[in-house]
């Protein structure tokens, strides 16, 4: 028989049997994809989900209830039809069943050869048992001193056997399995660490404490800023690269491919791979320059030299899994074409711009498929930034002739280095983290 979901049953039969039993009309029922809202004729209001195989479910489906709720004030009538919904067949299998579960095991008499007497088999109960087994104890006490110490020896065999067991038991509590080791992990604050070679607490021990917590760390930044880390980082980045004199730019995110051929990645290279292609023609960026670079050919003959724009917005790509790399990251990209292009004064603008962040950093040669020679910009091992000296030999495909410099930081980086986050995903845009605080509680 194939089981109806909960909804079609609720509509059946306009009622619904609670936890505890008790039956209660449906004054009002609403029904989305997964849960079901009912409004009782008593006022309670109760939000469930609608599964075939639910206890609320079996209990409408079978029509069991233990008594029905005063204040819905059902009439006898409808308490009876519900009642009789089961038939007599289905009754008493149920009462079979129930009687089998409930009947003590009866003990199996054994054939007692003929040729032995044997005594009259007295029925007696537990308390005859009781004085029978300590008159007996009694009597004997005098008689049977040997076989004392026997008992005892083997009475206290199980406690020692429990005594060995007890530690091996204790040691498999603070065994966690690999998902509730990842689940603590995800738990854990900023700054904080754990040793489970250490830890004597157990799984739900630890994960009621850290998500304790973690309420009280989401509280005080409701409380106190309720900024999104994401965000600010962006406004704080936007104020200071105005305040340095740079114009800011937004251009779109789904851009031809052609973009990206005239950036050197095209279809026969292995980068191309990683670019999110929506139909044979556009694709989503995976990076800020083809954008910048349009900006920049059509700001020459219109703004005063130095032309200095930047970026900050989201770019696409299909990175590898880490604790650095993220398929959706928001970049920020500035370059400075005309005049004063020069290394110094790059670094220049990237010292000032991390100074202003409050981040270490050191600097590294480096070279890639894209630009050529780079000066990569580390945080401990991660890089946050790749930077280019120009002009560069595919800057001609953009028509700009001109000598710039320009780098890219990724904002999620950014965050992970300042506030020490131990995965780029607690920075990222997210429904699992909020400001690298766990919110799945």
């Amino acid at each position: 028989m194939e089981k109806k979901p909960l909804d079609t049953l609720i509509s059946k039969n306009g009622l619904w049997v609670s936890r505890n039993g008790h039956l209660h009309g449906i004054q009002k029922c609403e029904t989305s994809q997964k849960y079901i809202r009912i409004e009782m004729d008593c006022g309670e209001v109760i939000t469930v989900r609608n599964s075939k195989s639910s206890r609320s479910a079996r209990s409408l489906r079978n029509h069991k209830f233990q008594k029905s709720c005063k204040r819905c004030r059902l009439s006898e009538d409808r308490i009876r039809e519900f009642s009789k919904k089961i038939s007599r067949k289905d009754e008493s299998e149920i009462k079979i069943v129930r009687s089998f579960r409930l009947e003590p095991e009866k003990p199996v008499k054994k054939e007692i050869p003929a040729t032995i007497n044997t005594p009259e088999i007295k029925t007696t109960t537990p308390s005859q048992i009781h004085n029978e087994q300590r008159a007996e104890t009694t009597a004997n006490s005098s008689t049977n001193h040997s076989s004392a110490p026997k008992q005892s020896k083997s009475s206290s065999s199980p406690s020692k056997s429990n005594k060995i067991f007890q530690p091996q038991t204790k040691s498999k509590k603070t065994e966690l399995t690999s998902s509730q080791k990842t689940r603590i992990l995800s738990l854990l604050g900023p700054g904080e660490m754990i040793s489970f070679s250490k830890e004597k607490r157990s799984f739900g021990e630890l994960e009621s404490i850290l998500q304790t917590e973690r309420k009280k760390d989401i509280r005080e930044v409701y409380e106190n800023s309720r900024e999104n880390l994401l965000g600010k980082l962006e406004r704080t980045i936007t104020e200071f690269f105005v305040d340095m004199g740079f114009l800011e730019v937004k251009s779109p995110i789904l851009i031809p491919f052609e973009y990206m051929e005239r950036m050197g990645v095209g279809e026969d290279k292995k980068l191309s791979e990683q670019i999110f292609r929506v139909d044979d023609n556009m694709c989503l960026r995976p990076m800020l320059a083809p954008g910048l670079y349009n900006h920049l050919r059509k700001f020459d003959n219109v703004l005063p030299d130095p032309v200095r724009i930047f970026e900050i917005g989201p770019c696409y790509r299909k990175e590898s899994d880490g604790n650095s790399h993220l398929e959706e990251f928001t970049m920020l990209n500035f370059c400075q074409m005309g005049s004063k292009c020069t290394r110094d004064n790059l670094e220049y603008i990237i010292d000032e711009f991390l100074e202003f962040l409050g981040i270490d950093y050191e600097i590294m040669e480096d070279s890639c498929m894209v630009y050529g020679e780079t000066i990569d910009i580390m945080h401990k091992s991660m890089e946050l930034s790749s930077a280019v000296v120009g002009p560069i030999p595919m800057d001609m495909d953009w028509g700009i002739n001109k000598p710039w410099i320009g780098a890219g930081f990724g904002l999620e980086r950014l965050l992970k280095a300042k506030h020490d986050f131990k995965n780029i995903k607690r920075a990222a845009r997210s429904e699992s983290y909020y400001n690298g605080i766990s919110i799945n509680l």
